[in-house]
């Protein structure tokens, strides 16, 4: 079974053990700052005549940070970046377990209330990320598998970015636009590959909507 996933991508040697611990923490406090980040734009409010209010407001970034596209693509680089699938199930478990814990400890204490249902969602998607990750770090290959897994991430990607409809295909926001061209870039193996990648992808994505 290992060989055959080594035939799909081969994982680099590790480096010096404090370097991976080093690199696994700084992810699971990229994690939990960017979990409190996204809180606090929860509850900022905008003021017009603050000229940083004004450029969050022209970036939206409360919307993006509230949409699941960002947590997706910031969670793809970090697995398939990762050295080896192993590192990248890790690395993808802490970010969203640093992001998850601050979100949910931020909003109790600074916003009084305690979204135990809504993060039950994030909860279980923190522990199936290890898995998904280490599917993920398999999509960088040049092989057939890696495309599949190309079309499946792709397919994520354009429910998460676009408005996808039997008969149409509409372009939500300029930054969801950027989110997926990001994506597209993590994955890039050859022009070949990623094109049939994209086009399988279109497809699935209308046939699924075809069906919900």
């Amino acid at each position: 079974m290992i060989r055959w996933l080594n035939t799909i991508r081969i994982p680099k040697k590790s480096k010096k053990l404090a370097v991976e611990i080093i690199c696994s923490l700084l992810i699971l406090l990229l994690g939990v700052g960017l979990g409190i980040f996204s809180k606090w734009l929860d509850n900022l409010s905008l003021d017009s005549t603050i000229l940083w209010h004004r450029l969050l407001g022209i970036l939206d970034l409360r919307n993006v940070f509230s949409d699941f596209a960002i947590w997706f693509l910031i969670a793809l680089a970090v697995a398939i970046y990762s050295r080896s699938p192993f590192k990248a199930g890790l690395n993808v478990f802490l970010f969203f377990a640093g992001m998850c814990l601050s979100y949910h400890i931020y909003t109790v204490i600074f916003s009084g209330f305690n979204p135990l249902s809504y993060m039950m969602i994030w909860y279980a998607l923190t522990i199936v990320s290890p898995f998904l990750a280490l599917v993920c770090w398999y999509g960088k290959g040049r092989t057939v598998p890696s495309a599949v897994i190309d079309v499946l991430i792709f397919t994520v990607m354009i429910q998460c970015c676009f408005s996808v409809g039997l008969w149409y295909f509409d372009f939500t926001s300029l930054i969801n636009i950027l989110i997926f061209a990001a994506s597209a870039l993590i994955l890039y193996s050859t022009p070949k590959q990623t094109l049939i990648s994209l086009a399988g992808a279109v497809i699935l994505a209308f046939m699924i909507s075809a069906v919900y």
